[in-house]
This record gives structure tokens, sequence and C-alpha cells, in this order.
């Protein structure tokens, strides 16, 4: 079966979901397509059930100074009301009834399936072709990057969307992985009285990161009874029916834990894209968008799958970039950042971006007069220290 449209928007995560409700209200001819849930890996596994997650271990972290700071208190973690609220209150039981929907009131044709690029202007869905007249807006995502351990594809392992969906957390858990994924799911588990190991084959977690925000991340989470080895891998991988046996590399001592987390990375599978149609490189790490997230006539790129970051927020104003570029309407050139690790780090994060937007000097910032006692304060210092 053959269709016409204007835009074919292939993976409806938050990313593509935006530009395809905003092009279809814009008044162009609009398909969706989306084999998962629309709104794709953040409402239902990623950013907002974990965060809830995030907020519950903090609530209980921070009971346990009551008896330091204020008094007395006694807290005993129950891990079914926060995957009760997760469950009900965040994705409706990992229902997207509502966004779809929401997508439908815009106007937007949503397609059930895997959408893979079939040339310019081309889309194909199983034995579907759709043709798009303005062009196709690719929004896929990422997918588990999967450590090549010997023996850990013949176990149950989880990804972070098991670790998200559980409704008991375990006693005990080794997470393969110390990036931004493994040590925010560390803390939660560990918060939620679980023996957990982290494993980081680097030489120090949040590799990518700058080195102050990864030695402070070990910091808490060893504060919270986490054990974190670094610089070693694993070498070998089972699982008996009941528990995890992890044996480290070079002839290192050898875990066991009742769950084992892989939080090694992800990765853009492009040959499922079927990115060759359009003259990219099967064996490309991402897809090779400009500024304006154009990729070439007729075809734009946002999201994970572009390698600019795998965060929600880029996504968005990707998306942003693309909703105004193919009507042909004038926007910003994408431009980076700065970085905040600690309590509040999302909120101390709105000032700075500000000033990235506005291409404040850095030499001008900590003449500003930065409230005490906030959290924000130590931005002023930190900038100081630049000088």
């Amino acid at each position: 079966m053959n269709q016409r449209t204007d835009v074919v928007v292939p993976g409806l995560g938050l990313g593509g979901e935006y530009v395809a409700g905003a092009l279809a209200e814009a008044g162009l001819d609009v398909v969706g397509v989306e084999a998962g849930p629309v709104g794709g890996m953040c409402p239902y596994w990623a950013c907002v059930p974990s965060k809830m997650m995030v907020r519950a271990g903090c609530l209980l972290a921070e009971a346990g100074s009551v008896p330091v700071l204020a008094g007395g208190a006694a807290v005993t973690a129950d891990s079914a009301k926060v995957s009760g609220r997760i469950r009900d209150e965040a994705t409706d039981n990992w229902v997207d009834r509502v966004a779809a929907d929401r997508l439908a009131a815009e106007g937007v044709t949503l397609v059930r399936g895997t959408g893979r690029l079939a040339g310019p202007h081309r889309v194909t869905v199983g034995d579907s072709t759709i043709d798009a007249r303005r062009g196709v807006v690719p929004a896929t995502g990422t997918q588990p990057r999967l450590p090549p351990v010997p023996g850990l594809m013949g176990t149950p392992y989880w990804t972070d969307r098991d670790a998200m969906a559980t409704g008991k957390p375990p006693t005990s858990m080794i997470v393969l992985g110390g990036g931004a994924v493994g040590v925010e799911a560390a803390q939660v588990f560990a918060r939620s009285r679980c023996v957990v190991t982290v494993i980081e084959g680097q030489d120090r977690s949040l590799a990518r990161e700058e080195p102050e925000v990864g030695d402070l991340a070990e910091q808490a989470l060893r504060t919270d009874g986490v054990r974190v080895l670094t610089g070693v891998r694993a070498g070998q991988i089972a699982h008996d029916g009941t528990t995890f046996t992890v044996r480290l590399g070079d002839g290192g001592e050898t875990l066991h834990a009742e769950r084992l987390l892989a939080a090694t990375g992800r990765h853009a599978d492009l040959s499922a894209l079927g990115v060759e149609t359009v003259g990219l490189h099967l064996t490309a790490a991402e897809v090779p968008a400009d500024g304006r997230v154009r990729v070439t006539e007729g075809l734009w790129a946002i999201g994970d799958l572009t390698g600019r970051g795998a965060f929600t927020h880029v996504s968005m104003y990707q998306a942003e970039m693309a909703v105004r570029n193919i009507p042909v309407q004038s926007g910003p050139e994408a431009e980076v950042g700065a970085t905040s690790a600690g309590p509040s780090g999302g909120e101390v994060l709105y000032g700075l971006n500000v000033a990235v937007h506005a291409e404040a000097p850095v030499d001008r910032l900590p003449d500003m007069i930065y409230t005490y006692p906030t959290f924000r304060r130590t931005v002023g210092a930190a900038l100081g220290a630049l000088r």
C-alpha cells in the first residue's frame, strides 16, 4: 500500500512527537511512525520514572539526617509506593493512549510499526510505503549497547527499562557501567536498601564528564554504601537461575548478586533505519545533521541519533529547529554549555543556560550578585576560579 503526505516522522519520542504535532497544527499533512509507546523512553522508562525514584531516594536519605540535624525519626523504605506512583501517575501502566489521542487531536496520522528510510522522501513500514513531499524527520533514538562479556547474553540481565519498571528492588545488584544511567540507578537502589556494586572499565565514573564530577559522584555513592570499582571489567558472567556471578577480568575477584544491570551506554542502530538508502554510512555512530538539523535535501534528523547528547531537552531544542526549518522559518543555530553536579543541579543550570544562549562573557558573570544562601551561589565561585 502506498501513501503520500507532506512529512513523515519515524520515531515518536518526545522530540519526534513535538515535530509531528507542531507541523500538523501548522497545516501540513503529517504521518508519525512508532513501534513502541508514543513519547518514547523519557516518559515511560527514563527521565520521568527515574526522577521519581531519585526523589524517593533523596527523601529517604534526608530522613536519615533528622537525628543529626533536628530530632528523631524512624523511616522504612516502601518500594511499592514508588512503583505505584510510576505506574499510575507517570506511565499510565505503560499505555500510550493519552499521547496517541493527543497526536490525533493535533491532526497527525499515527502508523504503528518500525519506519525505515527507502530513499529520499520515502519511508517504508512493513509492506507499506509512505512518500513525503516536504521530507522526512527521523527521531528514532538509540538502543542499549551491551558489552561483549562472555555469558551475558544467556542471562536475564536488566537494561535501564527493566530497572525503572521493577515493582520491587532486589536485595543486591551489580551494575555494569559507571556512566550517567549506571550511577543514577546505583544510588537509587542503594537508598532502597539494595547492596550495589558498580563496575566501570574506565579509571573513573562519569568518564565523559569533567573529572571533578566523577569524583563527586563516586564520593556520594560510597556515602550511600555503594561499592565502586573503576579500572576493571567483567570477564565472565553466569546465572544459575537465582544468582548472577560476575568474574572480573585478569584473575580478579568473583562477585555475586540477585540482579545485574547492563548500563554501558546506548547507540543508534543506523542499519535498522536504512540510512544507506540516502547516502549515509551504516557504520557511522550518528546521523550527521548540521546546525539546523538538516542532513541532506528533504531529510532532517533530531534527538539521540544525531550524537548531540542523549537528552530530552536537546531533542526538543532540535525539534523546534526542525519545525522552523521545514516551513523555511528562521531560527537559532545550535550552541552547547556547562555542567552542574549536586542537589538542585538542574535548577542551577538555568542561569548558565541563559548565559550561554546570550553569549555572556565568562569574565563578566562573576561580578553578578549571587543570593546567599543558595546552591546557585557556587556558580559565582566556580566562575571566579576561571579568571
